[in-house]
């Protein structure tokens, strides 16, 4: 069962050295049936945005990341929360804190072993918030959708809507998320490359 209320409140907000807000986000991707992941990545595939509750363009689903979860844990809570979604993403045990690294590392190396490696971290970017002009450290990872909800916590002050990269581009509101998209997209066009020429040289 989906909880439908959304995290509220910072009292257990991470901060960086630095002091800068720790935010944890994901890119939400699928490929379109029969099409399976071939090269031409904005025709085979397809990203989730979001809006924002301003109506100020679009995004991917991100937020704070707590004391009491996992980097992954957060990810994936960011994405059911505002889009509705679940999937699966990886991190590496250095993204862990080292409480929970401990309490949670059959967990986490379990998950190293079973998912792919095109869902590790996309990166670290340092952003300033539009609204309170702080300076926040963005960590995002790609999410390989496995569901979509018909209900989710923020579905009355959100919409979401799966896009082609060329329109997420176009209409993302954060040059940092579009890099990560970049990267997403090089990531996954490098992946499937490597697939075609393996079942090329397998054929000989």
């Amino acid at each position: 069962m989906v909880c439908m209320v959304s995290r509220q409140g910072r009292q257990l907000q991470r901060y960086s050295k630095s002091g800068s807000r720790l935010v944890v986000g994901c890119i939400p991707y699928k490929y379109n049936p029969g099409d399976g992941g071939g090269e031409d990545l904005d025709r085979s595939m397809e990203v989730l945005v979001i809006s924002s509750p301003k109506g100020n363009g679009l995004l991917f689903p991100k937020g704070g990341w707590e004391t009491d979860e996992t980097i992954k844990e957060a990810a994936l809570r960011e994405a059911l929360e505002e889009a509705g979604v679940q999937g699966n993403v990886q991190v590496s045990l250095r993204s862990c804190p080292l409480p929970l690294q401990i309490t949670r590392l059959c967990r986490s190396v379990a998950d190293h072993l079973a998912v792919p490696s095109l869902q590790r971290k996309l990166g670290k970017w340092k952003y300033k918030s539009r609204t309170y002009g702080a300076v926040h450290e963005g960590i995002m990872f790609p999410l390989n959708v496995t569901e979509e909800l018909g209900d989710w916590p923020e579905m009355h002050t959100r919409e979401r809507k799966w896009v082609t990269v060329a329109d997420a581009k176009e209409g993302c509101q954060h040059p940092w998320m579009k890099e990560a998209l970049d990267r997403l997209v090089k990531r996954l066009s490098s992946s499937s490359s490597s697939n075609n020429s393996n079942s090329t040289a397998s054929a000989f």
